[in-house]
């Protein structure tokens, strides 16, 4: 770590702002935010933390941007970790999400559940963190087309639909075709879908006696969907 004194400082206050800000997202939701508690907890006056954070909403983009990236990052080492087949791939991928969901619902919530009232968040400083789970899953994807590991046959598309997916492929230099990414997102609101339900509770108490284990069954059910071999 490198810095002058002040700097370090302010570094570490702001660390300081957004791990207070962690455990009221915890305790009483994001809608309840308050600059001024988290003052109280850092031991200093409020006016002091406005120079840090400027608003409630300011310190909410803090705390998503933090969550993206803190699930994006345990997303990578798990990537990392993994045999480097697509399926054992994409297993990989979707246990990561679903370990740091469950571990950290309020957070999960703040990102995947019921928006706040009165709160945008800024696209620009949200998009790239908020898109490094998906993209990591499109490159799954398109490693595996360019490889040969993807039983594909092509389906049409209605032609909107493929007009906003080749969009989409020249913004982003894909070559797998536009059938094969549009169940690529199928796969990723597949997948967010059942992390949703697992974190949210939505199976009912003891429907299921390993969550886990049903969880690796959807995220086959996933694979078999774009023909991951």
């Amino acid at each position: 770590m490198t810095g002058t004194p002040r700097q370090l400082a302010r570094e570490q206050t702001m660390r300081d702002i957004v791990r207070i800000g962690r455990e009221q997202l915890a305790s009483v939701g994001p809608a309840d935010l308050s600059l001024r508690a988290v003052a109280r907890e850092l031991g200093v006056v409020s006016s002091a933390v406005y120079r840090y954070v400027r608003s409630r909403d300011e310190l909410l983009t803090l705390l998503i941007i933090d969550a993206y990236d803190e699930m994006a990052d345990e997303v990578d080492a798990a990537l990392a970790d993994a045999p480097t087949a697509p399926r054992a791939q994409l297993h990989a991928l979707a246990s990561a999400v679903r370990d740091w969901a469950v571990r950290e619902p309020s957070r999960y919530a703040l990102l995947y559940g019921t928006p706040v009232p009165g709160y945008d968040a800024p696209a620009e400083r949200t998009t790239e963190p908020g898109t490094r789970v998906v993209m990591s899953l499109i490159a799954i994807l398109e490693i595996a087309f360019a490889e040969g590991h993807v039983e594909h046959e092509p389906r049409r598309l209605a032609r909107s639909v493929r007009r906003d997916l080749d969009a989409i492929r020249r913004e982003y230099a894909l070559t797998m075709p536009a059938d094969l990414l549009s169940r690529g997102f199928a796969v990723w609101s597949g997948l967010f879908g059942a992390v949703s339900f697992d974190v949210f509770g939505q199976y009912g108490p003891g429907t299921f006696s390993d969550p886990a284990a049903f969880f690796e069954h959807q995220v086959d059910a996933l694979a078999d969907l774009v023909g991951l071999s």
